[in-house]
Formats: structure tokens, sequence, C-alpha cells
């Protein structure tokens, strides 16, 4: 029999708390009313509601459907989800990876940047949660209650280290989760979302399904990234044949009979010289694996906008 109390934490002032991996195990979690708390939630959940906290770090693992902040102010979190929405917060800042487009709803001062955290069981979290970590739209937030000539929300700084934000835990039994926040380390791609491109040349490198294709896509991140180019985003998603037709032009023939196999990974590098990069790389690194790669600086950009105009219909945004 399951008691609620085990999935709340509800009036809690100057306490650090938290639930280890495998103590929620895709259960809903209620939060409200914590005041100066830290709260660590290291395992998979399938929602949250986090009401009348003010001045709370916070971390959330995994959750498979919805997180929903109310009422809310001067909270620091780290948070994965499928969906995230804010109604009544003041001043959050969020390292975000969600999977749909995250919604704030009569919020101000929302800062906004990019999941970065690492512990050993926090891969299988994402898969019990059914959510893949190429799949974050942290920067594209929907104001729903938008005002003429102010702005709600806005992004963090780009060398924003999460430990300044929500530090490691200090309780005993939760030193026990062996965390990084070394962004290269990051469950998460880190990507730069939104913000200005350095360059006007962009690359697509879209891995198609197999035993390897995480492994791959996270191996072209570190050589490219390792060269100075950015990640710009990342995305999961299954095509089918006329989406082929419609993303990869002429060369679709080629590549429609890996689609049947199970979802692509698609990378957007930029940088100046980003395609030669990613081809010269994916040849010396990738030689026995077919992936598709722009081949030349004029027909990235449309590639990207292909794709990607493609993935966004696809996951209805």
């Amino acid at each position: 029999q399951i008691d609620p109390k085990d999935y709340t934490f509800s009036g809690l002032k100057d306490e650090t708390v938290g639930r280890l991996p495998g103590k929620v195990a895709g259960q809903q979690f209620v939060i409200q009313d914590c005041e100066n708390c830290s709260i660590y939630i290291f395992d998979h959940s399938a929602t949250i509601t986090i009401d009348d906290c003010v001045n709370c770090q916070i971390f959330l693992g995994p959750i498979k459907g919805s997180v929903f902040f109310r009422d809310c102010k001067d909270c620091k979190c780290v948070v994965a989800c499928q969906q995230f929405r804010t109604r009544d917060c003041r001043k959050l800042e969020v390292f975000l990876c969600c999977a749909t487009q995250p919604i704030i709803e009569s919020s101000t001062g929302m800062k906004f940047g990019c999941f970065q955290y690492y512990y050993p069981e926090l891969a299988l979290q994402f898969k019990d949660a059914g959510l893949s970590i190429f799949n974050n739209t942290w920067s594209n937030i929907h104001d729903f209650t938008p005002v003429s000539g102010e702005n709600n929300w806005g992004l963090l700084p780009e060398n924003a280290v999460v430990q300044d934000y929500v530090p490691l835990p200090s309780s005993e039994e939760l030193k026990a989760v062996r965390i990084s926040t070394d962004a290269t380390r990051s469950i998460i791609p880190v990507t730069r979302g939104r913000r200005q491109k350095s360059s006007d040349e962009s690359c697509l490198a879209v891995f198609f399904a197999g035993d390897y294709t995480t492994a791959n896509a996270r191996k072209l991140i570190d050589e490219m990234t390792a060269k100075g180019f950015q990640l710009v985003q990342t995305k999961e998603i299954s095509m089918k044949a006329e989406d082929a037709h419609r993303v990869f032009q002429q060369c679709a023939s080629e590549y429609i009979p890996l689609l049947e196999k199970g979802p692509v990974v698609a990378l957007e590098f930029n940088g100046d010289g980003a395609v030669e990069g990613c081809r010269s790389t994916i040849n010396d690194v990738f030689s026995g694996t077919k992936v598709f790669v722009s081949e030349s600086k004029a027909s990235a950009s449309q590639d990207v906008d292909n794709f990607y105009n493609f993935a966004d219909m696809q996951m209805g945004m």
C-alpha cells in the first residue's frame, strides 16, 4: 500500500531533504509550503507539483509527465520533464530539460539554462520516464500571459554553473549519490538553444537507429565541441519515407531503409567551418557507420531548416 506521506514534502523550513534513486520509482510527488530548503529527488516520477515554496533549491530527476510550479518565488531548480509549467511564480532560475515547449503563465523574472547533471543512475531513469536525452527545448519558452513592453523571462548567463545555483546535498544520506555537475559529463548534451549563434554556418548530422546510436551521437558531440564548434540543438524522432524525402531531398533513397529500425538522432553544430569539421570527423571516427551530413555550407542551413521544421510539426510545437 502506497502512503502519500512517502511522496510529499510539506511545510518544511531550513531543511535538506530528498529521495535516493529507487525510492520514488515512478510515483507522483508533491512539494508544498517549503521555505529555505534544499530538496533533491534523485529518481524518476510520474508528475510533480510544487506549490507555495520560497527560497528553495530543488533538483528533480526525470518526470514522465508534467512538473507544475505554482505560487513559488526565489527558487533555483534543476529539472527534467516531459512538460514544464509555472503559474504565479516570481524569480525562478531553472536548468531545464523539457521534451515539449515550456510554458509560463502570470510569472515574472524567470531565467532558464540547459540542464547539466550526472549521476550513475540518471540514464536509466530517463529511459524509465520515457524521455530522450536528445529532446530538450529548454530555451523555447512560451509566455501565456505576455505584457507588452516587458519580458517575463530570459536566459541564464552562458557560463552559469549548476552548483552555484543548486549546490550538492550536504546531508549524509544524500551524499551517497555520486553526482557530477561538470557540463562535459552531463547526461543531457548541453546545447545553445535560442542563444545568438556565433557563425552563419551550421551543419546537420543525423544518426540512424542501431545499437550505438546514442554513443555515436555523444562521441560526435565530444569531438566537435573539442574542436571549438557549438552544439545548437539535438532531436530524437521517428521518420517515415515521405519525411526523408522532405529532409534528405535527393539522397533520401539511401536512408529510407534505415528508418524502419527506429528513431533518428539529429545534431546541429555551429561555427565557421562546421560542415568541413563535421564531415572530416565522421570520416575519421565513424567510417563504418551510415550518417547523413550536410554537403556544403550552402545546403547546410536548408538541411537544418528542413529537419527542424519537420520535427517541430511532428512534436506539435
